[in-house]
């Protein structure tokens, strides 16, 4: 399984509108995606700023290029991203996952 992880910095104050703003649009649109075994969103403090990190599960990297496109490496931005995000970055992080909670929990027999 591979993990992607976006990260992007908000306003404090634009907080709440974002979250609602990701529910409209990426965190609904990874679900719709097949292969997608599921999303986090993250919101962590910075001052005056919150930083918000998604994690989104995947079978594979062919399914993760079923919602970001052959350059999968590239983060997918939405129309109105623009009026919150104070950073864009251009790329993502993937991992492979290589021991999850189903493995580890054998490990306790």
């Amino acid at each position: 399984m591979i993990v992607r992880m976006w990260r992007g910095p908000v306003p404090k104050a634009k907080r709440d509108a974002y979250v609602n703003y990701l529910k409209q649009t990426g965190l609904k649109e990874y679900q719709q995606i097949p292969g997608n075994r599921g999303v986090y969103l993250l919101i962590r403090d910075l001052g005056d700023q919150v930083e918000f990190l998604t994690m989104t599960f995947w079978d594979s990297i062919e399914a993760v290029k079923g919602f970001a496109g052959e350059d999968y490496m590239r983060a997918k931005y939405y129309p109105e991203d623009e009026k919150f995000l104070t950073v864009f970055n251009p790329l993502v992080e993937h991992f492979e996952i290589a021991a999850g909670p189903e493995e580890l929990a054998k490990l306790k027999d």
